[in-house]
């Protein structure tokens, strides 16, 4: 399973979003720190779930962090997040 997939499975299941998209930004920091060939190391997730609702900005992006766990989020270079409820 790709990583791309991993994330994607890892919100749905956590957060039954209304809106999630997950893009792999990796080509765009090709000659960058953190950049691997062949891509999933830099992604930008765009998600709209209920559960976020009454949370803070930091109290989403940990909820985030905690539901994608840390062997994920280890093998991750970059996550730009875009969270609303």
């Amino acid at each position: 399973m790709s990583r791309t997939e991993e994330i994607r499975h890892a919100l749905e299941a956590a957060f039954a979003p209304t809106e999630l998209e997950v893009v792999d930004e990796s080509e765009r920091h090709r000659g960058h720190a953190g950049y691997q060939e062949g891509g999933e190391s830099h992604f930008r997730v765009t998600i709209r779930a209920p559960a976020f609702a009454g949370q803070s900005r930091l109290a989403r992006h940990r909820a985030v962090h905690a539901a994608l766990g840390a062997d994920l989020v280890g093998r991750i270079h970059a996550l730009a997040l875009d969270i609303d409820a």
